[in-house]
């Protein structure tokens, strides 16, 4: 098979699997939006900076682990045997002060957050519970993460999809028909996971399976090493829970309550573009890896300008999208019909989306980066693009230009990290 069919192959696959992942906590959004209105969405949104740090971790070790097996494989070392079970040791212990805060401090979290009294009774239970099955959900990505790389990216995608579908089916039975609110979604949420794992897990069953589950002492140099790789990918989930966060404090000193509620519409929108770039850069990264292990690097560049021609395509059609249907896609979740919701949403996803021109560009980089082993130049740029650039964007846009400036936030910090992206790639391909 050609590089290009390998390419649109195992792209279009992770795409539709992870607009699986991101179409769970959409669908989460409206459910929770019919049941608890526009309280129930801050409530979403003050707690889904803590999703993005949990999705963030698993994937770095995940995605990082299985970038190393692959390159590894790819040139004979039978050390790559040793990175799933390396990786699964650590996820684990990793998840251990999650799944604490969940049993003992689940109301001093969304408190901390920005949630005043209110906001805080009625999140309780819907945050205890996924914080609780906070291992499944870093497992999750490590799992996906080794089957896709051991060319299952189909498997892969099938999981996602699974595991998403239970989610939307369950969301509604367990918060209208049983009458569970928020604590049923948050239960329908945590199964999704472990659907997904017990799919993707068969792949290990198979004849064509090649990871190992070596049981051997964890070792933290391996870690290391993993996450160096894994940085993008990092980067690619936590971006969204540090904007998230950085906005939420921001809108609540602008726009109250409303205007939170306001962005948990924009960014549940914004999750569903950012997870279609996450499924190019992490479609692209098995092929670069093996060829990359190899010594082809005719076909790790021609890999890396079809990511970036996607990225591209994608960002016009979602902004294309957003604009032709701003009314439409706000009404889904502004059951109230508030008037000022709508205003803030409508201005806010206008701008917002503006960003993606660039961002797409940005995660295909980043993951191009890691998956050549270029962990230094990964780093500074993702670091650049997901915590430097949009605290400081957002802060002095939002003094100088109010709301308005904390939607443009994020188109500016993502064309900053653009400029600087081109020039290292220019200077790597040279």
């Amino acid at each position: 098979m050609s590089v290009t069919k390998q390419f649109f192959k195992y792209v279009i696959q992770n795409i539709f699997g992870m607009l699986g992942t991101s179409c769970y906590i959409i669908v989460d959004t409206f459910f929770i939006a019919k049941a608890a209105g526009s309280d129930g969405i801050t409530v979403l949104n003050l707690i889904l900076p803590f999703y993005s740090v949990i999705f963030a971790i698993g994937a770095m070790i995940g995605v990082g682990s299985a970038t190393r097996f692959a390159i590894l494989r790819a040139q004979g070392d039978s050390v790559s045997e040793k990175y799933f079970f390396n990786a699964l040791s650590f996820v684990w212990m990793v998840a251990i002060p999650f799944v604490l805060a969940g049993a003992l401090i689940p109301d001093k979290i969304i408190a901390l957050m920005g949630g005043d009294a209110g906001i805080v009774e009625l999140g309780i239970g819907y945050t205890r519970i996924f914080l609780l099955f906070t291992p499944f959900f870093m497992m999750n990505h490590v799992v996906s993460a080794f089957v896709r790389n051991d060319n299952a990216p189909s498997l892969a995608m099938a999981g996602t999809l699974a595991g998403s579908l239970f989610n939307i089916v369950f969301d509604y039975i367990f918060m209208f028909p049983m009458g569970m609110g928020l604590a049923g979604a948050a239960l329908a949420t945590v199964a999704s996971p472990i659907v997904s794992i017990l799919i993707c897990g068969t792949h290990f069953f198979g004849k064509n399976n090649t990871v190992r589950l070596k049981l051997c002492c964890p070792s933290v140099k391996r870690l290391w090493q993993s996450c160096q790789l894994g940085v993008s990918a990092f980067v690619g989930e936590i971006s969204s829970g540090v904007i998230t966060a950085t906005f939420n404090f921001l809108i609540l000193g602008l726009a109250g309550n409303v205007g939170v509620a306001a962005y948990g519409v924009v960014a549940n929108y914004a999750l569903v573009a950012v997870s279609m770039f996450n499924g190019v850069s992490l479609g692209a990264q098995p092929l670069i890896s093996r060829y990359y292990g190899k010594g082809d690097q005719k076909a790790v560049h021609r890999i890396l300008d079809l990511g970036r021609a996607t990225a591209f395509g994608l960002a016009v059609v979602l902004i294309v999208a957003v604009y032709g249907f701003t009314g439409e896609l706000i009404a889904v979740f502004n059951s109230e019909n508030s008037v000022q919701l709508a205003e803030y949403a409508h201005t806010g996803i206008r701008l917002y989306f503006l960003g993606f021109l660039f961002a797409g560009f940005n995660i295909v980089g980043t993951g191009f980066l890691s998956a050549t082993e270029k962990a230094k130049e990964a780093f500074y740029t993702s670091i650049l693009r997901g915590f430097a650039g949009i605290l400081a964007v957002s802060v002095i846009l939002s003094r100088l230009l109010g709301l308005n400036g904390v939607w443009l936030a994020f188109p500016a910090s993502e064309l900053v990290t653009a400029i600087v992206m081109f020039v290292i790639i220019r200077r790597i391909r040279k």
